[in-house]
Parts: C-alpha cells; sequence; structure tokens
C-alpha cells in the first residue's frame, strides 16, 4: 500500500482491525473443531468403557459410528485443502 492509500483508508483502520481478530477467532475455531486428537481419545474411552462393561454393545455400537463418522468429516476437511 502506498501513502496516499494508507492515509485514505485510515478511518477504516478499526474495521480492518476488527476483521483481522475476528478471522483469527475462526481460524482458533476451525483449528479446534477439525483436531481428529479428541475423537480419537473418546473413541479410546468409549472401548474401555465397553471392555470394562461400563456400556452395553448397542451404545457402543451407535457411540462409535458417530465417532467414526466425525473423523471422516475431519478427514475430508483436511483433504479439501483447509489448514
Amino acid at each position: 500500500m502506498g501513502l496516499l492509500t494508507q492515509l485514505i483508508t485510515l478511518p477504516l483502520a478499526p474495521v480492518r482491525a476488527t476483521v483481522w481478530v475476528l478471522e483469527r477467532v475462526v481460524e482458533a475455531a476451525e483449528d479446534e473443531y477439525y483436531d481428529p486428537a479428541p475423537v480419537e481419545r473418546e473413541l479410546a474411552e468409549l472401548e474401555r468403557a465397553l471392555l470394562a462393561g461400563e456400556i452395553d454393545e448397542e451404545t457402543f455400537d451407535r457411540r462409535e459410528d458417530e465417532l467414526l463418522d466425525r473423523l471422516d468429516e475431519i478427514s475430508a476437511h483436511r483433504q479439501r485443502g483447509a489448514p
């Protein structure tokens, strides 16, 4: 940006700063949402609960399907080239 452009758009600086902060917040939220580690931990905990007899096979199957679907969603998101 040239000096003249910066001077002309100076009143928009707070708006640009707000947009920048919002973009960083969205990026952080997406990073957290598309992190496979918590889903993998939950799968391991689910298997532990099944082996310990804390849940039945039907509950395990239903929840496992949900978690595997979530991992598929995460994988698809990463393959689309998203960070």
